[in-house]
């Protein structure tokens, strides 16, 4: 230590020397308790780690997944609304278990007649209710959408026994399943297809009168595998309707009839496109293949105006092979205009493609495959390059859902073509969600029935930073000289939620089912905690690399919560079990605030305190070592001869110091510090979070301190920091950029802010009128 530190080292000694004496003197006696240190690590939370998934969040040695092929002969009866299909799948057994039965998906049965999720939440009369829904609810049949099994049968066409347990299917084997074995199997089935604005179907069709045709957005239309894993066994919980999928990857080869005049398009690459495409459509697509600025028109809306009266009764089938998917979805009509762009992601190019009736335009045309293709570029920098060979948006009423390469969207102009803002950035901002589940969980591949958040949190946080750069990409979309509005991921959006009432929030860390208001728990409030800890706790370059790390770690494999928040932390070095222990696995909240602030000088003399300190040990003066003594402003003995001088002229002791030890050069170079402050800053609110800290002094100079959350470590109540300035301080405010999502600023602030009463806002308000 140099000379010139050990001036002030003997400043330190004296607040030691308090702390201590102050804690000697207790004598009540507390109970003893459990470690409760928001700190401690999250041993009790993490399962321990093993062989199938390491220590550091990546997978383990053993790490395995299970692989479902799929051929499937689909049919589309657009007259009477139903589909078709049979499908042979063929099931590998990775895992270490022999299976004795398997359990597959049949999401329709949500809709069957005898679904018991309808019965499932208790409700009263509302005071108010829409049309179409009281409707409904009580004026019509209810929908009988379930699928109806016409068999199941084996490799050699024998049968198969199983039982339906609403949504799911149980098939069992006539041989055990071993290790490393596979078994094929044929299911053939129907059902009536929903009309997606009326039933709130994630998949169905949207019927539009004034022409008497149907768009379709088909997906979850066929018997899929569950998933079998490490963490679960057979992941075989119902789908009630909020918790989406878990599935196995596998390959897809799919043919789809459907009229021949429809435009179609989905998962996977189409291998037939001279039998489906027009000449003139093949040669849009090759110019498509070339033009990486803006799309290029496949099926012109002119076009498509003139096949909506065309209800052909011929049949067309198109031909869709994809590799490595979890999941599979199409769309179809005859109402499509469809247009593509190329866009470069990494070595080679992909497809942003955009499927939409008249409807949608103009503002499908403007900006859809846009939006496509910035996704794929924004989303691809932050985690891996896009790996499949296209990306479709396609134009649906209300709907916003994702699958493998294709997804559903909604945003409509006005039957004029006008539309406003609200609806332009509604439209951008879905389409960038949709596509960038592409990556969280169609590739990243998350169990979405049991953790919602770890798609729909990871995919809105993907898509603020989406948004943001979209804003700055094209600059034309947005207002002049502003950023792009986003919904959710700013801070400040979330204290709504998170200051509400406690019996309607739950921790993110819940199943998509039992949460009271999905939309903040699993989209808005994840994506809020990640912004935060991107910008505020870790920084950008240590967060982007370990997010980055998470997903390609887990690319087409199936992470657990835990291998998430394991990686963020093994590629950062920084220890986040109390962020994850605060933010995902309670409900508490942010608030800190300045509880006081306290001014001192510096004495020659012992203070009240101090003496009281020294009575209650029996210690003289001449007994300490050489002191420097500090006097609160306000205190009895304050001596205001003594106030906003330099330490050295208000104790001979210290300067005896300076003389003793310091040259003359070395004493000219010290600035002395003239005031001394003491600030307590509280924690009312339940989660540790940086301090964040504007100090202004008298002369109008800032300084900005940012304390490491560990501040709160020892006390998670309230903390104390001392300022030594040449400079008097004036004001002190806390968190000055709303970075922490603090639910109550008015405590952030000294002196503190007046805020006035509604009343008195009121008063204000008329009397300004």
């Amino acid at each position: 230590m140099s000379r010139m530190k050990h001036v002030f080292a003997s400043l330190l000694f004296l607040i030691a020397a308090l702390a201590v004496a102050q804690e000697e003197v207790r004598t009540e006696r507390e109970p003893g308790h459990i470690n409760q240190n928001k700190f401690k690590q999250l041993y009790e939370e993490f399962a321990t780690p093993n062989t199938y998934r390491s220590a550091s969040g990546a997978p383990g040695p053993d790490y395995y997944q299970q692989q479902a092929d799929y051929k499937m002969d689909i049919e589309l009866d657009d007259k009477n609304a139903k589909i078709y299909g049979s499908e042979t799948i063929t099931y590998t057994n990775n895992s270490p278990d022999d299976l004795s039965f398997l359990w597959l998906q049949l999401d329709q049965n949500v809709r069957s007649k005898t679904s018991k999720s309808p019965l499932r939440d208790g409700e009263g009369v509302p005071v108010a209710e829409p049309v179409e829904k009281f409707a409904q609810k009580y004026m019509t049949e209810p929908f009988d959408g379930g699928f109806n099994i016409e068999y199941v049968r084996d490799a050699n066409g024998k049968a198969l026994p199983y039982t339906i347990n609403q949504t799911m299917m149980r098939i069992d084997l006539p041989e055990v399943l071993k290790s490393k074995g596979q078994v094929s199997f044929s299911i053939k089935w129907w059902y009536n297809i929903p009309d997606h604005t009326v039933n709130r179907a994630r998949s169905g069709y949207e019927y539009f009168p004034k022409d008497g045709n149907r768009a379709y957005v088909i997906a979850q239309f066929f018997p899929r595998m569950a998933v079998y894993s490490d963490i679960e066994g057979w992941q075989n919980h119902q789908f009630w309707g909020s918790g989406e999928f878990a599935l196995p990857f596998g390959n897809y080869e799919v043919n789809i009839t459907v009229p021949a005049d429809h435009i179609l398009d989905g998962t996977g690459e189409l291998q037939n496109m001279k039998e489906v495409f027009s000449k003139e459509m093949i040669s849009r697509y090759e110019k498509a293949k070339k033009s990486y600025d803006k799309p290029v028109i496949i099926v012109s809306q002119a076009e498509a105006e003139a096949a909506e009266k065309g209800f052909s009764d011929k049949k067309k089938t198109w031909k869709l092979k994809a590799e490595n998917v979890r999941d599979f979805g199409f769309a179809t009509s005859r109402k499509f205009i469809y247009d593509m762009q190329a866009v470069k992601i990494g070595n080679k190019d992909v497809m942003a493609i955009s499927m939409y009736p008249k409807e949608g335009n103009p503002l499908w045309e403007e900006y859809s495959t846009k939006a496509v293709a910035h996704t794929l570029r924004s989303y691809s920098a932050h985690t891996f390059d896009y790996p499949y060979p296209k990306a479709i948006s396609v134009h649906a009423k209300n709907q916003g859902m994702e699958y493998p390469m294709i997804c559903w969207n909604y945003g409509r102009p006005n039957e004029d073509g006008t539309y406003s803002d609200r609806v332009k950035y509604g439209m951008i901002s879905v389409i960038i969600h949709e596509v960038g589940h592409n990556f969280f969980p169609m590739i990243v591949n998350s169990d979405e029935r049991q953790w919602g958040w770890m798609d729909e949190g990871l995919d809105t946080f993907m898509q603020y930073m989406a948004e943001q750069e979209f804003g700055v990409a094209y600059p034309e979309a947005i207002a002049p000289n502003s950023k792009y509005p986003s919904g959710r991921g700013e801070p400040s959006k979330i204290i709504p939620y998170m200051s509400g009432d406690q019996s309607t929030i739950a921790p993110i860390m819940s199943n998509p089912e039992n949460v009271y208001q999905l939309g903040n728990n699993a989209y808005a409030k994840p994506a809020t905690a990640l912004n935060i800890l991107r910008e505020t706790v870790m920084g950008r370059e240590l967060f982007d690399h370990a997010f980055k790390t998470y997903a390609q770690r887990w690319m087409f494999k199936h992470p657990s919560p835990e291998d998430f928040f394991r990686t963020m932390e093994d590629a950062s070095a920084v220890d986040l079990d109390w962020f994850w222990r605060s933010w995902f696995y309670t409900t508490d909240y942010v608030d800190i605030g300045v509880k006081g602030v306290k001014k001192y000088y510096v004495s020659d003399k012992p203070s009240k305190q101090m003496r009281e300190i020294m009575a209650a040990r029996n210690i003289k003066e001449e007994d300490l070592p050489p002191l420097v003594y500090l006097e609160e402003e306000d205190s009895e003995d304050a001596d205001a001869k003594l106030k906003g001088k330099a330490p050295s002229e208000n104790s001979k002791t210290l300067k005896e110091f300076m003389m003793d030890n310091l040259s003359a050069a070395e004493r000219n170079a010290i600035e002395e510090p003239k005031y001394f402050y003491e600030i307590t800053f509280n924690k009312p609110g339940g989660i540790p979070m940086p301090l964040i800290v504007e100090y202004t002094y008298a002369d109008g100079s800032k300084e900005n301190i940012t304390y490491p959350p560990e501040i709160w470590r020892k006390n998670d109540q309230e903390v104390k920091r001392v300022i030594a300035s040449g400079k008097e301080l004036v004001g002190i405010v806390v968190d000055p950029k709303a970075e922490t999502a603090d639910i109550d600023t008015t405590n952030n602030s000294w002196p503190a802010k007046e805020v006035k009463s509604d009343f008195e806002l009121f008063k204000e308000n008329i009397k300004g009128k």
